[in-house]
């Protein structure tokens, strides 16, 4: 199939994807390689139209992003405040703070898009939908 077209269903996605699979070692330079490149782009347009990604809860993608990093819950008290704060934040006895966040964002490399979503707090109802 030439792709010179969006792709619009389920098999034609497929068929995206099996022949990326072919040509995605291809030198960027030759026309497989160009190919490849626009087949990329199409396939993850399709993907965000019909896979969307929902964003993680604020408090995991700390927990996991300090995990990854091999850091400790002590490494976050320069952007969380003292041990405590910290204890009670990823806990979800506090709420995160504009300050937090920010600080947060620039610590661990998290989109601040993250760090601002809504989420529970323990032993309070949550104020808004994900």
């Amino acid at each position: 199939m030439k792709w010179n077209k969006i792709i619009t269903t389920e098999q034609e996605y497929e068929k995206a994807l099996a022949r990326l699979t072919k040509i995605f070692e291809a030198d960027p330079d030759s026309p497989d390689g160009m190919e490849a490149e626009l087949l990329v782009t199409l396939i993850e347009k399709y993907e965000k139209e019909n896979f969307p990604v929902s964003l993680p809860d604020p408090i995991d993608a700390i927990r996991e992003t300090v995990e990854r990093k091999g850091l400790k819950d002590k490494d976050l008290i320069p952007a969380i405040g003292s041990k405590t704060t910290v204890s009670l934040v990823l806990n979800r006895k506090r709420a995160l703070t504009i300050d937090m966040i920010r600080k947060l964002s620039e610590m661990l490399g998290l989109p601040v898009e993250v760090l601002i979503r809504h989420y529970k707090i323990a032993g309070k109802p949550e104020t808004a939908k994900q």
